[in-house]
């Protein structure tokens, strides 16, 4: 969804909520549960994909803003959210939003993809565009404890997933589990941890995070 060569997005965009998106529903509504919409609350979505984030809080009365490199996956997305949506092909690591214009910032199993390097000039621009006393809630993979037999067998598809994702990506996401996933980099980059709730037998993590 960002920075990366968006090729197989490319192919799979008019499948993707088919098959992949009924395994992210329930991340997406427990994370709605820790940041509820409320109206005109400014949302943005960075790597939106088909949009189906921002669909739920576009329903709840929010102004939605969503940014993504993949052109296909953008597409589907103004399908779904149709003109009141404002949605960016664009890089997350130079965003073209003002400072400090944002009341939460959604980023969902995005972080991992990345480079480091790239990672944490992700987090940065998140950071310069976000409110005070804005929130953050990151959706990504969590390094354990991995909990049996749950943890276990969740592991075993994560790995195969990200293995058939290409040599790169499974790299970058080795990478993520080896520098301490986002608590590390919440603390390398000062933001101050206010919620957290661990899923999926100790595999996947949901944090609600802001400038400190």
């Amino acid at each position: 969804m960002i920075v990366m060569s968006r090729v197989p997005y490319q192919r799979c965009a008019r499948w993707y909520d088919t098959l992949i998106e009924p395994f992210n529903k329930g991340l997406r509504q427990i994370g709605l549960e820790m940041c509820p919409p409320s109206q005109g609350m400014r949302v943005l979505d960075v790597g939106c994909g088909t949009g189906t984030h921002l669909d739920l809080y576009q329903l709840g009365g929010c102004q939605v803003f969503g940014i993504d490199s993949s052109k296909a996956m953008l597409d589907m997305a103004r399908q779904k959210l149709g003109q009141r949506a404002t949605l960016h092909l664009g890089n997350a690591a130079e965003m073209p939003y003002e400072d400090k214009f944002f009341d939460l910032i959604l980023i969902t199993l995005v972080l991992h993809e990345m480079p480091n390097t790239v990672r944490s000039a992700v987090v940065r621009e998140i950071k310069r565009i976000v409110k005070p006393g804005g929130q953050i809630l990151v959706i990504d993979y969590y390094n354990g404890p991995v909990r049996f037999p749950k943890g276990w067998l969740f592991k075993g598809i994560i790995t195969l997933i990200e293995r058939f994702a290409g040599v790169e990506h499974f790299k970058n996401y080795r990478d993520f589990l080896a520098t301490g996933c986002v608590p590390a980099l919440a603390d390398k980059h000062n933001l101050a941890r206010a919620q957290e709730k661990i899923v999926t037998g100790g595999n996947l993590g949901l944090f609600v995070v802001q400038v400190d």
